[in-house]
């Protein structure tokens, strides 16, 4: 059977699965039950200075994203770090590494950005016994307004110094949460790393409106009228997520930093996915909001399952396979040529690929008078798009046409690898000649 257990940057849990910071893990009590349902490990709610508690609105703090079915696909929040006090958070912290020795708990942190500040909290944080700090650069909105959160994380040079502030103030191993409103993502992992940062994590929430309200004509969720953007997260975000875990898990300058997976892990698939293009381990946060605590069950047994398939018996061994398989488009392989193909038994007859080609695609597919649908080879750019509108798996496939064999479409030959870079419609090529 599979081992899940892991061991990122020295903080060891059980399986890759940790809650992220947020409602989730925003005191003793959640954070209690979620170890109990086998949880690997938790990053506490964003803890702020010592003072007065942060204020959060009192209204609605969250807008959503349904699809047709009603299955929630994003969720959109106006909410701020902890508005628990500093001393009850820490309390609890302490005793919950106490009771349970074996889970990972790391702490959020968010403060002004000024070293004493800084040095101040961490102190209060390592007196916990707490694995290791997650610096939050990331949140969009309420906290960035006050010079902290993403209006940190979309510079590198205040990344660089707070993370370096961090680590020669603390021995406890140092996350730094990224912002994905931002254009490279690859420099505030650079910065990240010269700053001393132990890993990365990402993504955090997305800068977003949701919806409108076409009454009242405010933003969701609304406030006594009003409404403001706010950070978005969930299974929609997940694209977005792999593309940056992946752009930082191949370059160059950033290859090796150890990276802690964000964004819409829902299934153990999600997870795998993260896994495979570099992350250590996975951070979940709307998943648990949907369905509780309880979906770690699947998680784990799902992951476990997959890996004794593939005959892997550790993470470490599925961690960044991916990753060589990431390349940039002037890359790909311009003549591999594959054409689409229905397979009559399982077609349904519902006329989704042939209205999707016909209207917006290539006109690649027939229709017959008794409703039976063909591809069209002469025509067929490969696009994919009548597999993705297809309402039954498997049941439109892309077939590759063999090296030396005729496109019908073009009339050429098959031929080996070639790529953008070389080819003669390129002037760029054409110019290193």
């Amino acid at each position: 059977m599979a081992n899940l257990t892991t061991n990122f940057i020295g903080i060891k849990s059980p399986n890759p699965y940790w809650l992220a910071s947020a409602p989730p893990t925003d005191k003793a009590y959640n954070v209690e039950r979620a170890f109990k349902a086998g949880w690997g490990g938790v990053v506490w709610k964003t803890l702020g200075s010592e003072g007065p508690p942060v204020v959060n609105v009192n209204g609605p703090r969250y807008g959503a994203i349904w699809g047709a079915d009603r299955r929630l696909l994003g969720l959109n929040n106006i909410e701020l770090i902890t508005d628990r006090p500093l001393d009850v958070n820490l309390r609890e912290i302490k005793q919950v590494k106490r009771n349970w020795p074996d889970r990972a708990l790391v702490v959020s942190l968010m403060v002004p950005c000024d070293e004493e500040s800084w040095k101040a909290i961490l102190k209060h944080v390592e007196d916990t016994e707490a694995d290791g700090v997650e610096l939050n650069f990331g949140c969009p909105h309420g906290m960035s307004e006050r010079g902290m959160g993403a209006a940190v994380g979309q510079v590198p040079e205040y990344i660089e110094m707070v993370t370096r502030w961090v680590k020669q103030h603390s021995r406890m191993p140092c996350i730094v949460k990224l912002t994905p409103n931002i254009a490279d993502i690859r420099k505030p992992a650079e910065a990240a790393k010269r700053g001393g940062a132990d890993a990365v994590s990402l993504i955090n929430t997305i800068n977003s409106i949701t919806s409108v309200n076409l009454d009242t004509f405010s933003p969701e969720p609304m406030i006594d009228g009003k409404g403001a953007h706010g950070g978005y997260c969930g299974p929609a975000v997940k694209p977005i997520a792999l593309n940056m875990v992946a752009e930082i898990a191949r370059d160059a300058q950033t290859r090796g930093l150890p990276i802690s997976g964000i964004g819409g892990v829902t299934t153990w698939r999600d997870a795998a996915e993260f896994l495979t293009l570099g992350a250590g381990n996975v951070q979940v946060c709307t998943a648990a909001m949907t369905y509780g605590f309880g979906i770690v069950r699947e998680l784990t047994a799902g992951l476990s399952h997959y890996m004794d398939q593939k005959g892997f018996t550790s993470v470490d061994q599925l961690v960044g396979r991916a990753v060589p398989n990431v390349t940039d488009w002037q890359y790909l392989n311009l003549n591999y040529v594959t054409k689409a193909k229905i397979n009559q038994d399982l077609c349904i007859s519902c006329g989704r690929c042939f209205a999707a080609c016909e209207d917006t695609s290539h006109q690649a597919i027939s229709m017959s008078a008794d409703r039976r649908f063909e591809v069209i080879d002469d025509e067929c750019v490969a696009c994919n798009l009548c597999i993705n509108v297809c309402p039954v798996a498997d049941c439109i496939t892309m077939e590759e046409l063999p090296i030396g064999s005729t496109d019908p479409r073009t009339g050429e030959k098959v031929g080996d690898y070639a790529n953008w870079t070389t080819h003669p419609n390129n002037p760029m090529a054409k110019a290193a000649e």
